[in-house]
């Protein structure tokens, strides 16, 4: 019965809201659902135990109920956990690395550059995987000093390469969009430049189509801010969020990275093949450079090549290694 209840409220939210602005307002719900006595003895107990279920219900897409189970709680207590192991770990030495994938020249299989991805190793020997860590740091407001500590590392490694003398290569950094949005990403940048003293060319920030979609006096301001440091701009995945290009333009982009399941779609897809193929033309004719992630088998590489997909990076050519592990081309 109490589902029932819950389908119907469900059902009745999709109808839209007429707020009297000329516009009509489509509400959603996630719905958490207890059952007195098995799921708490009083009042207190039972809207707790429903507040999990809702976020149970939030985390599985949204519009939709989750009855509360003991499970949940658990779920809820080891984020909690993680979360505050996380945030030591940030102030803790070694733990937080950075591993490198490279990015290779289609043309002569040269190594042209890397992606600095984050990696954590407990004091246990344990490596919990990002798919694990981003999502509790993205609910604990974490992002931020995730990205901060990502791109302190590689200036500072970029410091060494440039010391040693190293041919110059790309070092992509990922700047999630709660970085982007919040403000003071071209002041800390400068700051570590300026420590640093590495040339800031040999640095690419990657950020998502979402981040760009709104054109605000800030993300104008950070998106100036970051070309007069002279970094080079990328959009990662790209393909996979939103319709508009005006903003390819309009913020003056460096290069486009197609995103693996485009990628890794061309051997069994014409879709695939279309959608890839036409990023790739488009990048051309906008004067974009364009990178093909995710690239795995012979086949994806010829496609690729055919098409004029400039660079890749994937399994193909290596899996992200430790910077004692980094192979030259």
């Amino acid at each position: 019965q109490v589902k029932k209840v819950a389908d119907i409220i469900l059902e009745l939210l999709k109808t839209p809201f007429d707020v009297g602005v000329g516009k009509d307002f489509y509400i959603g719900a996630s719905i958490g659902i207890t059952l007195f006595p098995d799921h708490g003895a009083d009042v207190t107990q039972l809207l707790s135990n429903a507040d999990v279920a809702m976020y149970e219900a939030k985390n599985e897409g949204r519009n939709s109920y989750r009855v509360y189970s003991n499970e949940m709680t658990q779920v809820v207590a080891d984020r909690l956990e993680l979360g505050n192991q996380l945030r030591r770990a940030l102030k803790a030495q070694n733990e937080l690395r950075l591993y490198y994938q490279p990015q290779v020249s289609i043309a002569d299989s040269k190594t042209v550059g890397v992606e600095a991805l984050i990696r954590w190793h407990t004091p246990e020997g344990e490596v919990i995987p990002p798919g694990r860590f981003l999502p509790v740091a993205e609910e604990g407001g974490l992002m931020p000093d995730l990205d901060s500590y990502v791109l302190g590392v590689a200036c500072r490694q970029i410091a060494v390469w440039q010391q040693e003398g190293k041919e110059k290569i790309i070092v992509a950094v990922n700047i999630t969009q709660p970085t982007f949005m919040a403000g003071g990403l071209v002041g800390r940048l400068s700051t570590l430049l300026d420590e640093t003293g590495i040339d800031p060319t040999w640095l690419e920030l990657e950020i998502t189509e979402g981040a760009l979609l709104e054109p605000s006096s800030q993300v104008l301001n950070t998106i100036s801010g970051l070309k007069a440091l002279g970094v080079a701009l990328a959009i990662d995945d790209f393909g996979t969020g939103y319709s508009s290009l005006s903003y390819l333009h309009r913020y003056q982009v460096d290069k486009l990275k197609i995103d693996r399941g485009f990628v890794q779609s061309v051997e069994v897809e014409d879709e695939g093949k279309v959608i890839t193929r036409t990023i790739i033309q488009m990048a051309k004719g906008l004067g974009l450079q364009v990178l093909a992630e995710g690239v795995e088998t012979e086949g994806q590489l010829a496609f690729l090549r055919d098409n004029g997909c400039e660079t890749c990076q994937g399994f193909f050519f290596s899996r992200p290694v430790p910077i004692e592990e980094l192979v030259w081309q």
